[in-house]
Order: structure tokens, then sequence, then C-alpha cells
């Protein structure tokens, strides 16, 4: 058998004599969708990312940046001319240059590994070892992986060990029996996704699940796996009537099979490689899913904020007069956001099914629409947690996302829209350049309320600190559309605080209100300090303030 040959396993099951024709679990490389077929495949491919994968350990860790451009293959960029999307060699050269423009840390792909069905976007997988071959040969992705690699920027891919579909050719009966799904459909039937779910209690199965994540973060180099709908996995009731679950044998809804899996899943991955992470998207308050095993913890790196999504697009999408009565709703992420090793999601599920994209559930007009957005942007990179972005966020992108169609790249021709790319260039910058922006983004030491109590103006005034006092950073925003003259604020200490961000700047296509570059603080107490500065707040905007340490002063 050659390189390149296409072959399936014909199976004649003695299980009610089922005859059936099967892609290989295992197989490196697939037929292009709709073609089933594997293909007899060894990647041969020399890596040249030694510096990245010497140094991960040191630049993957929990204390640095950790900004991910969450991207889908076949809608980010097309080749309109010849109306498919860009290759896996295209996107080395394209998005490579535009991710490390961004200042982006990391890109996350949605799911590569091989699927037959273009609408599932990739969550529902035949081909759990081969990258997708839309884009290319395996040793292109390769390619893709070791490109951004060299340009300092990490590689996390979605991988989906939740359910697979039942597709003929796929992993469901596999040899005219309940090979890798639960035979029982109340733990084996996914009722919404109307797809199979694997059996997590079989150890075949779960060393089939964790090898698989163990194969792309050795073979392709990934430097983390964001695992999808963990929830639906952890809740035997996830999604189901009463009557249409069984609990386990302590008469909760848990499901203990899945809760060891995880378990046994991170303590291989940590024990194996070195600086990289697993982060769960998990919506539910399931406890310790980001503490590790040890602990009693799942062992996962991070966990996906979706209360903080949830409120922060709520509030964000009222009238600006309105959210005085909000202000509890802007706040409340801060009384559990160091409950679990958080990451603040505004992926791609936001911005489908009607939901619209973030910059059309902005209130106002055209312009307070932008500023609403600028503002949202530099909330969320203030606030405690790494931070997700999904492509066409950066720069204010107008429709829904269409898994079919790219990106409308040609509204960067607008001022408003570069505007917002700009600022989120600058602010993914001021992240990763400011220690106090990352270095404690996950422990309670990294955050200090000034003021949540102005409801009557919606002000919100906080600190962020990293291991250095002299690194802290103050954080103003004003989440109305009124300008704010001579507003004092309370200061940690004696000195003179520089601006060093401003989201109304003029430079994003802000109101270019006047904000002094410089405030001198006063020995006036103000919120519980000693000392205060007067500031002048542009509309919906956020400025962040700084210590000038000796040596700015002289």
């Amino acid at each position: 058998v050659q390189k390149g040959s296409k072959y399936k396993y014909k199976i004649h099951s003695h299980h009610n004599d089922i005859k059936t024709e099967k892609a290989d679990p295992f197989a490196f490389r697939c037929e292009h969708p709709p073609n089933t077929a594997s293909i007899v495949w060894d990647s041969k491919h020399a890596w040249k990312d030694d510096e990245w994968m010497k140094k991960r350990k040191k630049v993957n860790s929990l204390d640095k940046p950790f900004s991910v451009y969450e991207v889908h293959l076949s809608s980010w960029m097309r080749n309109d001319s010849e109306n498919r999307p860009l290759s896996y060699i295209e996107l080395a050269i394209e998005l490579t240059a535009y991710v490390k423009k961004m200042n982006f840390t990391h890109v996350e792909f949605m799911p590569i590994m091989e699927y037959p069905y273009n609408p599932s976007w990739g969550y529902q997988l035949t081909g759990y070892f081969a990258p997708t071959s839309r884009f290319g040969k395996p040793e292109d992705f390769m390619l893709l992986v070791e490109a951004l690699h060299k340009n300092d920027i990490g590689v996390i891919l979605d991988w989906v060990p939740s359910h697979f579909p039942e597709d003929a050719h796929g992993l469901g009966f596999f040899d005219g029996s309940h090979l890798y799904e639960h035979p029982d459909k109340r733990k084996g039937y996914h009722p919404d996704w109307k797809s199979l779910i694997f059996n997590y209690g079989r150890n075949e199965v779960r060393a089939f699940l964790i090898s698989n994540a163990v194969f792309w973060l050795d073979r392709y180099h990934a430097d983390g796996l964001r695992v999808d709908a963990v929830a639906s996995m952890l809740y035997l009731d996830y999604s189901r009537e009463e009557g249409e679950w069984e609990p386990n044998e302590f008469g909760g809804r848990e499901n203990l099979d899945a809760v060891s899996f995880f378990k046994e899943l991170n303590e291989e991955i940590y024990g194996s490689f070195e600086g990289v992470q697993t982060i769960a998207e998990e919506s539910t308050s399931f406890p310790m899913v980001s503490k590790p095993t040890y602990l009693g913890g799942l062992g996962f790196g991070m966990k996906w904020m979706m209360g903080w999504m949830h409120d922060t697009l709520e509030y964000f999408k009222k009238e600006p007069v309105y959210r005085k009565h909000h202000q509890n709703d802007i706040t409340f992420s801060m009384t559990y956001a160091f409950t679990e090793n958080f990451m603040l999601p505004l992926s791609h599920d936001e911005v489908v099914y009607g939901k619209r994209s973030l910059l059309n559930r902005m209130p106002g007009d055209e312009w307070q629409r932008f500023a609403n957005l600028r503002l949202l942007l530099a909330y969320m990179y203030t606030h405690p947690g790494s931070k997700l972005l999904f492509q066409g966020g950066e720069f204010g992108q107008g429709k829904e996302w269409n898994f079919e169609q790219s990106l409308d790249w040609h509204l960067l021709n607008y001022d408003y829209h570069k505007g917002i790319q700009s600022l989120v260039a600058d602010i993914n910058q001021l992240y990763r350049k400011e220690p106090a922006l990352h270095q404690k983004q996950f422990d309670a030491e990294g955050f200090e309320w000034i003021d949540y109590r102005d409801a009557q103006n919606s002000m919100l005034v906080y600190i962020r600190k990293g291991n250095n006092s002299k690194d802290d950073v103050i954080v103003i925003c004003n989440m109305t559309p009124v300008p704010r003259e001579a507003y004092r604020i309370g200061v940690p200490e004696k000195g003179i605080y520089r601006l060093i961000f401003n989201s109304d700047d003029s430079r994003y296509c802000g109101s270019g209100f006047s904000v002094k570059k410089r405030y001198t603080s006063e020995e006036i107490k103000w919120q519980s300090r000693d000392q205060s500065i007067t500031i002048s707040l542009p509309p919906l905007g956020m400025i962040a303030l700084k210590r000038v340490n000796s040596k700015e002063k002289s």
C-alpha cells in the first residue's frame, strides 16, 4: 500500500450480521469532503520552531498575557476570485502577519480535525487524527503552526471529546455495536445536537481520546487545547427532561465517568508537556474546574467566564440612560472572578443565530455604537482574566458571522472600523506590556476597587496590580455619553499619575475630548484614601493611569 492510497475498513459484524464500511478512526489524512475515505499518509516535517518550544514554558504560563484571536479558517479570509477559503500555506503568510500586527499572543482555531458537515463549523468530527483536507495536506498545517511559532504566537486548538456525528463512515456503531458511544441512549445520545456521546467509563474510549489530545500537542506542536462543551459531559441531565436521565450511583446528576476522564486527561497532558494549557468551555458553576487534581479539581488551566460574558453584553446593549439601574450587572463578576482561572470570551457563539454582531448590539447613533464597542473592549482588557476575541470583533464587523463568507475586510476603508482595529492592537500591546494587567490576572491580589458605588453616573474605578506596586494601573470607565469634568477619584499613593490609555483618543475616531496627560495628587481624602486627583473623563470612554516613577519625573 503506497502513500496516498485511499482505503476504508470493510466490516462484517456478528452483531445482527451488519455489513458496513468505515473510515479509519486513527487515519492521519482523510479525503476532501464530501468524500469519506481515509488516506495512507506519513507526514515528514522537519520542525523549525525550536526557539519557541524552548521558551514556551516561560511565555505560556498563567502569569503571562493570554490574548487569544479565535479563528474559523473557512471564513476568516477567502480568495474571492476563486471563491474558496485560503489554504494552510496562504494562511501561514496572511494570518500570521495579521495576528502579529494586532499584537494577539495566541490564535485559537475552531476545530481543524476532519469533519463532514460544513454547518457544524467543525464541531462534529469523524477524523480525530487528521487535519481537515479542505485547506491542504497535514504538513501544510504543520507549516502554519510553525509560522505562528516563529512569530511568537501560540496555537490553541478546539478539541471536541463531547460528542460525534452518526455519519455512516464515522465512529458510530463502528463494529455493529456501541464501540465508542455509550450503549444507554440516556448517556449515549445528545438530543439537541442529534449526535452520539462517548462512553467515558470504557478504558479503550478514554485511551482513544487522551491519545488524540496528546497527538495534537506532540505531532503538531499545539500549545493548548480548548475543550468544547464540557458542561454537556459533566451532567447526566444536561438538556434532558425528568425521566430522560439516570442518576449516578450516589443519586446525583454528575457524570462521574466524565469527571474522572477530565482528571486523567489533564494529568496526562500537564505531566507530559511543558508550557501547554487546557481551557474548558464550561457554562455552569461546577466547582474547581481550573484547580489541580491533587486539590480535587478537574485540572484545567483555565475556564471560560460565561457569566461575565452574558452580564457584560446585557449591560452594554442597554441605552446608557438606563445603565444606572444596572450597576450590579457590570460589577457582579468581581464577586466570583477569582474562584477559577477565568478567560473572558467574546466568542463565535455570541455573533450568530440572531444575536447580531458586537457592534450592532451597541445602542445609540453611529458614533455611540462605535464608542460603546471601544469601551467594551477596553473594559474587557482591564478586567481580571485572560482574553478571547472572535474574528471580526477586532474591527467592528457589522454583520453576523457567516461560516460560508469572508469577513467584511472592506470595512477597514472606513475610519470608525479602522479606529476599532487600532484600539485593539494598542490595548493588546498595553495588556502585554503592563505587568499589572496580566501577572495576577487570576489572583484576588491583582484587583482592588476604588469605587463601584457611583451608579448615578455609571462609573467604575479600580486598580489592577502586578507583583510590584510601582506597576499598578488605575482604570476609570465612564459608561455614559456625558463627559465628566473635574471628577475626583481616590488614588493609592501620593504622586504624579500619567495617562497610558484613552479609548476615546482621536486616533480611534473618538470624540477628541480633552484629557490631560498628567495629574498630580492632592492631600484630599476621597473614597477612603488619603490622596486624590481630579480628572476629566471622555464620553463612553475608559482611561488608564499609572503613577510616574522617579526616573520618569527626572
